[in-house]
């Protein structure tokens, strides 16, 4: 497991996708916000590649996020569109309702930060975020994300376009915290 100062990214359990179908997943409105395809419901059982982990996909690395105390489940994380050649992949996560606003966010992407740089010796990392995802926004520029572009008009979400902000961080510019 990848450790933070409050959150461990560790592999999907079996046991975690109930939870994950059921809060993250089945909020249509939360959902749509967050994935760049339509919303269509996930069937229990179902493999779908949002919740099950291929772990032979070599371009997408998908983590369960678990408090350091307990291990209770708070989210998602993961690292896609994973590019070897170019040193470079996204970043993404996904908190629980009950787990937003306690400073988990800026915990992942520190640990995700950690885990490209680090770990997979990547070169750039990215995120793509709505404009007014404040909560998103502040957890990158946190971890020494800039912004480098918006994207005018580029994510359609619940009936109308939405901008984008598009943030980049070189391994050259990130500062690691002490955790991890």
């Amino acid at each position: 497991m990848l450790r933070g100062s409050k959150v461990g990214l560790r592999a999907r359990h079996e046991d975690d996708i109930p939870i994950l179908r059921t809060e993250l997943y089945d909020d249509v409105e939360g959902s749509s916000r967050a994935d760049a395809t339509p919303w269509r419901p996930i069937s229990p059982g179902s493999k779908d590649k949002r919740l099950a982990v291929d772990d032979s996909d070599q371009g997408h690395v998908r983590f369960s996020v678990v408090e350091l105390g307990g291990g209770t489940l708070v989210g998602i994380a993961n690292l896609w569109g994973i590019d070897t050649h170019h040193r470079s992949a996204h970043v993404g996560l996904g908190l629980l309702p009950a787990a937003r606003g306690k400073g988990y966010g800026s915990d992942v992407v520190s640990v995700l930060c950690h885990y490209g740089f680090v770990v997979r010796g990547l070169h750039r990392l990215q995120i793509e975020t709505l404009a007014d995802n404040t909560a998103m926004l502040r957890s990158a520029e946190r971890n020494g994300f800039v912004r480098e572009g918006m994207l005018r008009s580029s994510a359609w979400v619940m009936g109308e376009f939405l901008d984008e902000v598009l943030l980049g961080l070189l391994a050259a510019d990130w500062k690691p915290t002490s955790a991890v």
